[in-house]
């Protein structure tokens, strides 16, 4: 399975909160984010992959659409692996309270868990449905390769079972990259963290552009 964080989403702003779908704040991705799933596409077009899933929320979708072009795959919906729910803080409202330091914001990474948030989803609940969809894909393709376009917040979540390691030890994959998990009868190893080789040109564009 190669987990892939959607590109860069669209930023929040004030006077605009993000749309809502099923509770949850569901930006678009910004002209970035578009420029990072086209470098995915180009990055995995030649991967022998089965399928392509993605969540409810449109960026996962954006996301996956240019590689989906490239390989004539439809991508199919794992509502189970959606962002966490942050109660009071979604349409955006999460990215504003890290911007200015709340000490909730502060506090999530301290305990390592998203239920601090007043109104969010239950820690066990977000483990529970998480791990479903994971199990559920992982049972519809044994001995195949396929791409999950996720979210942070999943990611980190998932591969936390996965390794066993501390909740937030792998909370801080980048838009766009590629995390790689090999799942067998008797075990689920991470192969691959966080591989963002493909977005390199960008990174060069930037240099370029503030030197």
């Amino acid at each position: 399975m190669l987990l892939v964080r959607h590109g860069e989403s669209a930023p929040a702003h004030p006077d605009r909160p993000f749309a809502l779908r099923d509770g949850h704040g569901d930006p678009p991705l910004d002209p970035v984010g578009e420029q990072q799933a086209d470098l995915l596409a180009e990055r995995l077009q030649h991967e022998d992959i089965s399928a392509i899933y993605v969540t409810s929320l449109q960026r996962t979708h954006q996301t996956a659409a240019p590689l989906a072009a490239k390989l004539g795959i439809t991508p199919v919906e794992e509502p189970d692996l959606r962002e966490v729910f942050l109660g009071d803080w979604e349409e955006g409202e999460f990215r504003r309270r890290a911007a200015m330091r709340d000490p909730i914001f502060e506090q999530i990474f301290v305990q390592e868990r998203w239920d601090v948030i007043p109104g969010a989803e239950p820690q066990d609940d977000f483990d529970e449905r998480t791990w479903r969809g994971f199990q559920h894909i992982v049972a519809a393709h044994a001995d195949q390769r396929v791409v999950v376009v996720s979210h942070g917040g999943v990611i980190g979540q998932l591969l936390h079972r996965v390794t066993g390691s501390r909740r937030f030890a792998f909370s801080g994959t980048d838009n766009a990259s590629i995390s790689e998990v090999v799942a067998e009868p008797d075990r689920i190893i991470l192969r691959r963290y966080n591989d963002v080789a493909h977005l390199l040109p960008l990174l060069a564009n930037a240099v370029t552009s503030a030197s």
